[in-house]
């Protein structure tokens, strides 16, 4: 709201407009001394006031005391949707252009939460596009325009923040945010469903990264039991394939892929392209973890397809690598190098986690192909990124590959050093900087 004197000033000016004295405008429920006081900046008009007043002027109460006519947030609240609707099913470059527009309109009007929204927006695209120094710049600025919102309210811009560090490969500060978040949600009393979902199904991925499997797995069910209070399908869609994740993990096969079917048709009805391409994605992953190669290939390559035509840079890549690893072990060497220097040719854009894997299979490759000094080379490469990723789960099982190859080269004392290392994180499985994992939390029941 304006300050009295803007108010009062523009009352008069509608008032004045409108041919009406300001006996005229107070009658029946005030007198011309207030009116005149009003106009003059001296007083701030209640709610009352300002109902009854703009009801004589005919305009809205939100016209009358910011000066903006009601019809362009609506307009811009409208655009926010076809924004988001734009970017589930077209490119992230055009939807990010349209979100940019409408940034600046809300800046113009002075709307808060619309420019947070379109802040969100813009961090989406930039996610798709793998411009997480981008991403991690509008989610924050979202988060402090929200800054004297509820904490659920602010938990998209927390979520999303999180997951730029995620795949930028932060993951300890990726669950850092995440956690922090949950447990200030369970102890402020604001355990709000929804934003609990979300933020415990983002969790679910950097904890598997880091080989906290048990955490995971922790995760998983406690939104799977706020599920049924959540309104919103695309969140309980992607809580689902977040939770095919574990039961993947756990070597539950067939329940990842129910809880992965039931992804697939909510993102199919609301005609999520990108989700669905993930949904894809996994099931290709579990395909091949299944040993079924051929079926793997052509899932994995829908998901990239899909992903390819929405621009989807970094997603692509990622994709890629799985993509790589079955080409491998199809024996078609040539194909899946090429996949994997493309990535590798993405810098830092992509990630410690998926550079590591890409590296680990170019040693593979490397070694199938009878050439260990490339081999080792690539492992020593993919060590160094997990290691700063802390990805405790992959590092003990690449200790383990190149452990082998020098213990076959005859480097017997190397070896045993790598081993060692690779036990040393198999011990000390992936945890986080806040100790205990969030606790579940004290819903109310309505």
């Amino acid at each position: 709201m304006d300050e009295p004197a803007e108010i009062g000033r523009r009352v008069q000016r509608l008032r004045t407009e409108r041919g009406l004295t300001q006996r005229q405008l107070a009658d029946p429920s005030y007198t011309p001394a207030y009116i005149s006081t009003l106009e003059s900046g001296k007083v701030r008009p209640s709610e009352t006031a300002l109902r009854f007043l703009a009801g004589r002027l005919g305009v809205s109460v939100e016209e009358l005391t910011t000066g903006r006519p009601a019809h362009l947030a609506t307009e811009l609240r409208l655009g926010l949707t076809d924004a988001q609707r734009e970017l589930a099913t077209g490119a992230a470059d055009e939807a990010a252009v349209r979100y940019r527009r409408l940034l600046t309109d809300a800046e113009h009007l002075d709307l808060a939460p619309e420019r947070a929204e379109a802040l969100l927006g813009l961090g989406d695209c930039a996610l798709e596009s793998g411009e997480l120094d981008d991403a991690r710049r509008h989610f924050e600025a979202a988060e402090q325009l929200l800054a004297d919102r509820p904490l659920p309210r602010r938990a998209r811009a927390i979520r999303g923040r999180a997951v730029a560090h995620l795949l930028a490969g932060e993951l300890r500060y990726a669950c850092y945010l995440l956690e922090s978040t949950i447990d200030e949600l369970s102890s402020s009393g604001l355990a709000d469903p929804e934003a609990l979902v979300l933020l415990h199904a983002a969790a679910i991925g950097p904890y598997i990264d880091m080989g906290a499997h048990a955490r995971a797995a922790h995760a998983a069910e406690l939104a799977l039991a706020l599920a049924p209070r959540v309104d919103d399908p695309a969140l309980v869609a992607g809580m689902h394939r977040q939770v095919a994740r574990t039961f993947l993990a756990e070597g539950r096969t067939a329940d990842a892929d129910a809880s992965l079917a039931k992804a697939q048709t909510i993102y199919r009805q609301l005609r999520l392209r990108t989700d669905l391409a993930h949904c894809h994605w996994m099931r290709g992953y579990i395909q091949a973890q299944n040993g079924d190669l051929t079926l793997a290939e052509r899932e994995l390559r829908i998901a990239r397809d899909m992903l390819d035509a929405k621009r989807a840079t970094l997603y692509t890549a990622q994709v890629e690598v799985e993509l790589a690893d079955v080409l491998r072990r199809l024996g078609r060497y040539e194909e899946a190098a090429g996949l994997l220097s493309a990535l590798l040719e993405l810098g830092d854009r992509h990630g410690a986690v998926h550079a590591g894997g890409a590296h680990r299979l170019l040693g593979l490759i490397a070694e199938e192909r009878d050439e260990p000094e490339a081999a080792e080379e690539h492992y020593v490469q993919a060590l160094s990124l997990l290691e700063r990723s802390g990805a405790s789960g992959d590092l003990a099982d690449l200790c383990r590959l190149l452990g082998d190859l020098l213990r076959r080269g005859g480097r017997t004392e190397a070896a045993m050093d790598v081993y060692r290392t690779g036990l040393g994180h198999r011990a000390a499985p992936g945890t986080t900087t806040l100790g205990p994992a969030p606790a579940a939390p004290a819903l109310r029941r309505s």
